[in-house]
């Protein structure tokens, strides 16, 4: 939601500048107020440089683009597929996380979801499909960033704050560096802007990568990509009763199938029945 507010007076690639920025002066505060370092290290850095691209300055850029075409919603749901992409990148990358039926088999559910949300019977095609198929790519950076940050960066011994700041601090240098290039400074931002540019970067952006570089380490990356299955519900209240986005049916009944998926690939299914 706040993404698209922001669209109405910014350009893609600053929404998603001014997103890292503030995160990232958040999460140095935070560090400051600890009294922690950032990471040192050449490793490291490099490891977070690549994180920084997939987690943040990549789909953050097309997300801001992708709902100059689709809805908030459509953005929500395609944020939703990171859990099945994390299934996919921690059967490639991850030792411990092997293919197994289950899993494939709750992929291909998921996949069908996303069938079901680009709607072909509607015929494919314009502005629309071109705007969900940029809201569908974030979260494939989002599933190879889960899996690589729990092989590359889960178990280092600089605290999660440290290694948050360093990755939202490089994702603000990679996009500095682009954005003036494809963007005109805004004429005008108004406080409702500035509002959600605060929102997004501080919490959003900021403390909630303290939050996924914990429960990463602590529980693994199919475990810390569930919180995808949230977002559509949230953004479905709040594009519906605040930005009076439209709602058709594909919509819910795919994003279902895609968190039936995602579920059923992970185990939360199996899981439940066992403790029933």
């Amino acid at each position: 939601m706040f993404i698209k507010v922001e669209l109405e007076a910014l350009d893609p690639l600053e929404v998603a500048l001014a997103r890292v920025a503030f995160g990232a002066a958040t999460l140095l505060l935070v560090l400051a107020v600890r009294r922690e370092r950032l990471p040192r290290g050449r490793t490291v850095w490099r490891d977070l440089f690549i994180v920084a691209l997939f987690y943040n300055s990549i789909p953050f850029s097309l997300f801001a683009f992708g709902e100059q075409h689709a809805s908030s919603i459509v953005a929500a749901i395609g944020n939703a597929t990171a859990a099945l992409w994390t299934v996919v990148f921690a059967m490639a990358l991850l030792p411990d996380e092997r293919a197994t039926r289950t899993r494939v088999t709750g992929v291909l559910i998921g996949f069908l979801g996303v069938l079901v949300l680009l709607g072909p019977w509607h015929g494919l095609g314009g502005p629309s499909l071109l705007g969900t198929l940029l809201c569908l790519g974030p979260g494939v950076c989002y599933g190879l960033a889960f899996a690589y940050t729990r092989r590359h960066l889960s178990g280092r011994p600089e605290p999660v704050t440290s290694l948050a700041a360093g990755q939202v601090l490089l994702a603000t240098l990679q996009l500095a560096l682009v954005t003036p290039f494809f963007s005109s400074a805004p004429s005008h931002i108004s406080l409702k802007i500035w509002g959600c540019i605060l929102a997004l970067g501080a919490l959003g952006t900021g403390l909630a990568y303290v939050l996924s570089y914990d429960i990463i380490g602590r529980a693994g990356a199919t475990t810390a990509s569930l919180v995808t299955y949230v977002v559509p519900l949230f953004a479905t209240f709040f594009g519906v009763v605040l930005l009076s986005e439209g709602l058709t049916w594909n919509e819910p009944v795919g994003a279902l199938v895609i968190i039936a998926g995602a579920a059923v690939s992970q185990g939360v299914l199996r899981r439940a029945t066992v403790a029933a």
